[in-house]
């Protein structure tokens, strides 16, 4: 029989569960947490763990370095170097959360704070309409600058934690073990897809559409077919300021973002080109925008020019190609490895299942939306992945040790909740 933990391991343990749960609501709580987790760890004598990334993460930090050594603005460059600190997130859990079943636990809370934040939101947006209505304009021209983003500061980063507590809980109950309070969590599921909605951030949308596409392909392939009728009463069932922003996707009115994004991304590709090795440095499309700016821009569309709104252009200009791609190889390696874990695994639900199922749906809507945003360049979004990658990797780890024999696999099947 296993000796009980020690009191510093149980509080690492419960300090990093309240470290990813708390990212929902405040970044603050949740790196304070963090700081007490890995006090608690280093004092309880555990390894320090990573997953089986440790050599091109190790590269990605060096080559950030690196490239900030050589930009000529080290202070400038300073705040991507300290968002490294967030970077300890996958540590404490994969160090710490040795329970899948409390780890199945942390996913839940995720779905319930997400479905907290979701009602925080709809009073948000209410009274949102409420103020479009007593300026007497247009709701949709209003609402695209000034959306919901509940307990954020951004509706980006209220989209994506949505988005992410969603697929983690769609993921739970298609794979994960049978639970006698499933309609609870298909109430706050419902409850987080109508906040996704209702933030307008179309490449969540796409995002979200790409992960549910994965996640039932899996579980019912012919519910596939059902998706595009569903879509298609959504669009035409939705208010007009929904269908007016599905339909900016393809033709954008004034107010939408789609110009001032390929000005960025144009923008982006310059300065790669003249930067091609180590970029302009941590930060460097902020303060440099407007010398690589193409020559045939003579004024900015409207938009936010902080970043270039895409996670592959955005590390390229920064850190140089050769980053970018370690990057590439780092998000590359986690959905081989889950991909590979899924065919270890003894056949039926289970906890290994859902978690490797929902971190791969996780990583292709980071992806996705990486197309168009810069992602995982949001403290809060960067966090939630990670702890997705974290409990991915300890159920690959469970998973490894319970395949053989399958006598032993099927004797060790979770219980239901």
């Amino acid at each position: 029989m296993n000796a009980p933990d020690s009191f510093p391991l149980q509080a690492a343990r419960w300090l990093t569960f309240a470290s990813a749960a708390a990212i929902l609501f405040s970044i603050a709580a949740s790196q304070i947490l963090l700081a007490l987790a890995l006090a608690a760890l280093l004092v309880s004598g555990e390894p320090l763990r990573l997953p089986p990334i440790k050599l091109p993460l190790a590269l990605f930090v060096a080559g950030t370095l690196l490239a900030l050594a050589f930009s000529g603005h080290i202070r400038e460059g300073l705040p991507q170097i300290r968002k490294f600190y967030v970077f300890f997130e996958l540590l404490v859990v994969y160090a710490a959360l040795r329970d899948l079943r409390l780890i199945r636990w942390l996913f839940l809370v995720w779905g319930g704070f997400a479905s907290i934040a979701a009602l925080r939101s709809f009073v948000q947006f209410a009274e949102k309409v409420q103020e479009a209505e007593q300026l007497h304009v247009s709701f949709y021209t209003f609402y695209v600058g000034e959306r919901i983003t509940a307990f954020m500061s951004h509706w980006n980063t209220f989209s994506a934690q949505e988005m992410f507590a969603l697929i983690m809980l769609g993921a739970f109950l298609m794979f994960g073990p049978a639970s006698r309070r499933a309609w609870v969590w298909i109430v706050c599921a419902g409850l987080m897809a109508v906040a996704v909605l209702l933030a307008e951030t179309r490449m969540v949308w796409i995002a979200t559409a790409v992960a549910a596409v994965y996640l039932i392909w899996f579980w019912q392939k012919r519910l596939l077919l059902a998706l595009p009728v569903l879509a298609a009463v959504a669009i035409f069932a939705a208010p007009e300021s929904l269908r007016e922003r599905f339909t900016s996707m393809v033709h954008p009115s004034g107010s939408d973002s789609n110009e001032f994004r390929i000005v960025t991304w144009r923008t982006g590709l310059r300065m790669i080109e003249a930067h091609p090795w180590l970029g302009l440095g941590p930060e460097g499309p902020n303060y440099q925008f407007d010398k690589y700016l193409p020559p045939d821009v003579t004024v900015k569309p409207s938009g936010w020019y902080g970043h270039l709104h895409n996670i592959y252009l955005q590390y390229a200009a920064e850190r140089g190609i050769p980053v970018m791609l370690v990057m590439m190889w780092i998000l590359g390696k986690i959905g081989y490895d889950f991909w590979r874990g899924l065919g270890r695994l003894p056949a039926g639900r289970g906890y290994g299942r859902f978690l490797l199922h929902g971190g791969i749906a996780v990583l292709l809507a980071t992806l996705t939306e990486g197309f168009a945003e810069y992602n995982l360049g949001d403290s809060e979004v960067l966090t939630m992945f990670l702890v997705v990658v974290g409990c991915g990797y300890v159920a690959l780890e469970m998973a490894g040790k319970e395949a053989i024999p399958a006598s032993a696999a099927k004797a060790v099947q979770p219980t239901t909740s």
